[in-house]
This record gives C-alpha cells, sequence and structure tokens, in this order.
C-alpha cells in the first residue's frame, strides 16, 4: 500500500513537472487569437494600423479687411469688445482699426494686443469742421470719412508690398463699431467678385432696407427715404473685392458729398447697378442689424465727482 501511494505521488509530480515545463516554453510566442477576437476588437485594430490618407489641400481663403471707425466715448471699450469676439469666430480676418484721434489711445492699443486678432491700427482725426458738435443730429454731418479713406490707404500701400500673386485676393468691408453682424455674413461676403450686397435691418426708420432682386439681378431698393440716390445702400450693406479697390486706387469717400449719398460717393466709380452681387438668400436674409448703443446717463457720477467722491478714474471702462 505504501509502494502504490508512494508510485502515484511520483507520477502526480512528474506530470506536473512536464505541464509547467510546456508552460514554460509557450511564454514568448506568437498567439493565434483570432478565434477569440470579439466584432469591436477587430475594428479597434483594424483603426490602429490603417495608413492614413492623404487630405486633398484645401484651397486657401480669401481674406476679409474689415475697416472700422472708431472714436473715444464712454461705450468705446464695450463696443469694440463685442466686436473682436464676433472676430474671433471669423477666419481670415484681418481687423484695420482706425481711430479718430491725432495719437493711437493706450484703450484702444491695448484692447487690440489682448483680442488674438490679426490687425492694424492705425489714426487719422476729423478736420474740426467736419467733426459733429454737442447736441447735433447724427445725420447732419457724415461721421467716420478721413477714418474710412486711411484705412484704403494703408490697404493699398499694404498690398502692394506684398510679394505674390495672391496680394489682390480678398473682400473689403467697412463695418462700423456699433453694429450687430452675423457670422453668416462675413461667409456669405467672402465669394465677391466685384460688388455684393445683403439687406440691413434696422436702419433708415425701417424695420430693413434692401436690395430687390428679379432673376438673380438688383432691379431696385427697398428703403423709405431718397430711393432714387444712386446707391440708396446702408454701409452695413456692401462689400468690395480686393482687385477692385486696388484697381482704382482714387476710389475714396467725399466726406463734402451731401446727405445719404456717402456709399453712392465711393460705389459710383467701381460698379453699376446691373454688376451688384446680390448675397444673404437673394437679399431676403438679415444678417446685420444697425444696432446703436444709448448714450449712457451719468448724472449721478457727475453729482458725486462735485462732492470729490466720483469713480477712479484709474478704473477702464
Amino acid at each position: 500500500m505504501k509502494l502504490k501511494l508512494k508510485t502515484v505521488f511520483l507520477l502526480y509530480f512528474m506530470v506536473s513537472l512536464l505541464g509547467l515545463i510546456y508552460a514554460l516554453m509557450q511564454l514568448g510566442q506568437r498567439c493565434d487569437c483570432t478565434e477569440h477576437d470579439f466584432p469591436k476588437d477587430r475594428t479597434i485594430s483594424r483603426l490602429l494600423t490603417k495608413q492614413p490618407q492623404k487630405q486633398p489641400a484645401k484651397p486657401s481663403l480669401p481674406t476679409i479687411f474689415v475697416i472700422t471707425p472708431t472714436y473715444a466715448r464712454l461705450v468705446q471699450k464695450a463696443e469694440l469688445t463685442r466686436m473682436s469676439q464676433t472676430f474671433l469666430h471669423v477666419p481670415r480676418l484681418h481687423w484695420i482699426l482706425v481711430e479718430d484721434s491725432p495719437h493711437k489711445t493706450p484703450l484702444v492699443t491695448d484692447l487690440l494686443m489682448k483680442s488674438s486678432l490679426t490687425y492694424t491700427h492705425l489714426h487719422m482725426p476729423t478736420a474740426k469742421d467736419r467733426k459733429l458738435q454737442e447736441g447735433d443730429p447724427s445725420w447732419l454731418k457724415p461721421r467716420g470719412v478721413e477714418q474710412r479713406n486711411e484705412g484704403l490707404r494703408w490697404l493699398r500701400e499694404d498690398r502692394r508690398a506684398q510679394p505674390g500673386g495672391d496680394n489682390q485676393q480678398g473682400v473689403v468691408y467697412f463695418a462700423d463699431d456699433d453694429n450687430t453682424y452675423s457670422l453668416q455674413l462675413f461667409e456669405e461676403m467672402r465669394s465677391t467678385q466685384r460688388v455684393s450686397v445683403w439687406p440691413v435691418g434696422l436702419v433708415g426708420g425701417m424695420k430693413y432696407e434692401r436690395p430687390v432682386v428679379e432673376g438673380g439681378k438688383v432691379v431696385r431698393f427697398h428703403t423709405g427715404w431718397r430711393p432714387s440716390r444712386p446707391f440708396p445702400i446702408d454701409m452695413a450693406g456692401f462689400a468690395v473685392s480686393l482687385k477692385l479697390v486696388l484697381a482704382n486706387p482714387e476710389a475714396c469717400f467725399d466726406g463734402e458729398a451731401p446727405m445719404g449719398l456717402l456709399e453712392s460717393s465711393f460705389l459710383q466709380g467701381l460698379v453699376t447697378m446691373d454688376e451688384l452681387e446680390p448675397k444673404a438668400d437673394n437679399c431676403t436674409k438679415v444678417l446685420v442689424w444697425h444696432t446703436r448703443t444709448e448714450k449712457p446717463k451719468m448724472k449721478r457720477e457727475e453729482a458725486l465727482q462735485a462732492q470729490g467722491l466720483g469713480s477712479d478714474p484709474a478704473v477702464e471702462v
């Protein structure tokens, strides 16, 4: 009996040893585990091993050059902050901001430096005899004339200095700092060949003004004031191809133009009514609004200042 138990134990030991040796021999060997693969595992494996294919190169987008006149006032920083943060969402945009000032101000300089935008900071003061005085209605004299013309001057000089054939590819848009802009507007104007047009909301005492389109062509304008003007259109309602601007170096805004004809003074030498390119679904969608920020009332501030308790002037508003 003792012999038999000893023999069984020895056989058990030998079999275990052989199993251990076999297991050690299998370490490092490649395992064919396909029969145990799950569909999800095979999908992940294919994704990891698949070679990435080269994507076709996208054509570069034309740059939109936005020329904005601005002037010092209590709401200036608020207006420019809102505008700059809209522009951050627009690819290939170059902001040309022109101050109505004899010098660049720290407020605008600092705002632009922190904006993360591609920009050019200029300044050009409005002549004294063309400035609106306190209490004057906004329509009495055209505003932003010198600043827009300064932006055009810089743009023409800068493009001439740029090497390469792409220096004339782009679009020029005149965007006032108190308007409200849909991002879609900038994609609409990007394909401008000569002069593109679209509606403007909340302007001219109307819900909107717009070009009227028939058969794909602009035939007249829906406006409530002097529709007989050559181009009865708001400054926010058109864009011009950079190539056209560069080909017409004399084209500019006429500060002496009669009321309501400032836009016409610029467009008349560039395009005819028949050549206008309607955008925004044949000028049936409003993508820009002629909003205006209410002038803040500072009666309490003035009363506190008279007592020597006014707000700290070092705090920039």
